[in-house]
């Protein structure tokens, strides 16, 4: 049986595998991707990146969230969504990502190989699931970027129904009317967040006293005065031991280690994530994972063995499908001896709850630790008259900047295209500007771009 020859064969299409893969191809390389036609472009266009954030934005719409300071709180667009109405666009959004991947792939010549794949040897991998036989690819380089999917738990089981994770939550027959989500994690809080804004009754549970540490605490404590606005119930410093679905009631039984009981129409798990390295047949290759799945890389994204590459979700954080782009490309070059920029430390973060949160930069507590003399500059949305025009009066972004040098050290926003408009401070922090850069600089009007010139007019006014 005649075995195909590849410079790099990838495992997993996500944004990892596909920019990989690109990459190589560009360098006049001979490349392949694997993964199963279904899942083309892998979790993050079909079951976490792009669906969730695409059923978001259908929950703005039909609910009339964004509209409700203007119409009142019981303003809504649609009088009874179904799920039906909210994943027509998530569909609609995955199949038109389906055709930009394939698009991308075949102008760049790397080959699409259909059906799952694991190591044989080292350096040859097994693709089956496709056809009646499988077939042998070898690579010189390989590159695992097979992502994650969502982490089980044996005492909690997830009959897809009443009690599911994040990845079989669209395919739930109904919006229910009451939802508890265990782990408030970004997952959790994003979904807890849409639910809320349909106006679900949400018990948002998590073992720890608080919620997304490695955000400011400002501008999460605005987040969850949000949520409990929404009718938010929160439940933190509480762990989960078992979960109980009786169908003829209609509800789900949760029990904490406390004690206590929580009971609801329908259950979202969303604690962790497991990466999709268990059926790989690693052990051939000459690697081992952790308890998580993951694998361990160097800063060029080498495994330890040396011509077997990994990046994306499947090595941990931050598992973001933008910094896994970066991870796949920075890999592609490595492997073919080709200069590098190493990844910037400087990552922007977006959090696509409702409100949107984004950062980038440390927080006030993490400059409080390093004994950095900053100042702050705000402003809020309600300022802006942009804001206002869109409907949200409760955003806020906030600059973080030093006292003596003027130096921009952090952006903090919540609110409408928090993600968006990150991304200029983004700019401003790699360059070494300073705050007086938005004092002296013309933005459009109206827009949200304009807080930057109110925050940093406000932190210079406090000095």
């Amino acid at each position: 049986m005649a075995i195909a020859q590849y410079d790099l064969v990838v495992i997993g299409s996500g944004p990892a595998g596909q920019k990989g893969a690109i990459c190589a191809a560009k360098l006049h390389k001979r490349a392949a991707i694997i993964d199963n036609h279904a899942m083309l472009g892998g979790v993050s266009v079909n079951t976490g990146t792009m669906p969730s954030k695409s059923l978001r934005e259908a929950v703005l719409y039909l609910s009339g969230y964004r509209m409700r300071s203007f119409y009142g709180r019981d303003y809504t667009l649609k009088e009874k969504i179904s799920m039906q109405d909210l994943t027509f666009r998530v569909q609609a959004v995955i199949e038109r990502e389906h055709e930009v991947i394939t698009a991308q792939l075949r102008r760049n010549g790397v080959d699409r190989l259909d059906g799952m794949g694991c190591f044989v040897d080292p350096h040859t991998i097994e693709v089956s699931g496709a056809g009646p036989e499988p077939m042998h690819v070898q690579g010189e380089k390989i590159l695992i970027a097979t992502g994650t999917r969502p982490a089980h738990t044996a005492t909690i089981p997830l009959d897809g129904k009443r009690s599911f994770d994040s990845d079989q939550f669209p395919r739930v027959p109904d919006i229910p009317r009451e939802m508890i989500v265990v782990g408030a994690g970004v997952i959790g809080v994003e979904y807890a967040s849409m639910m809320a804004a349909l106006g679900v009754k949400v018990i948002l549970v998590d073992a720890r006293p608080t919620i997304l540490d490695f955000a400011d605490r400002e501008i999460i404590d605005t987040l969850c005065l949000n949520l409990r606005n929404m009718g938010t119930i929160f439940r933190l410093g509480e762990k989960v031991v078992s979960v109980a679905v009786n169908e003829e009631r209609g509800r789900v039984e949760a029990t904490m280690e406390s004690g206590k009981v929580l009971a609801g129409e329908t259950l979202l798990y969303t604690v962790g994530r497991q990466s999709n390295t268990d059926k790989l047949n690693l052990a051939v290759a000459g690697l081992t994972a952790d308890a998580r799945g993951r694998l361990t890389v160097n800063e060029d994204f080498q495994t330890a063995v040396p011509h077997i590459y990994a990046a994306g979700d499947v090595i941990g954080f931050p598992a973001l499908a933008s910094t896994s782009m970066e991870q796949g490309r920075i890999a592609g070059l490595h492997m073919f001896g080709k200069a590098v920029n190493k990844t910037p430390a400087l990552l922007p973060y977006g959090i696509y709850s409702i409100p949107e949160v984004s950062m980038v930069g440390p927080s006030e507590e993490e400059l409080t630790q390093q004994k950095v003399p900053y100042e702050v500059g705000i402003a809020r949305y309600a300022e802006l008259a942009k804001a206002n025009m869109l409907g949200d009066d409760k955003g806020l972004l906030k600059l973080l900047f030093h006292r003596q040098t003027l130096k921009l050290l952090a952006v903090h926003a919540l609110g409408e295209r928090a993600a968006e408009i990150i991304h200029i401070g983004q700019a401003v922090i790699s360059f070494g500007g300073t705050i007086e850069y938005f004092r002296d600089n013309v933005f459009n009007y109206p827009t949200l771009a304009e807080a930057y010139k109110v925050a940093a007019l406000d932190g210079l006014n406090k000095l």
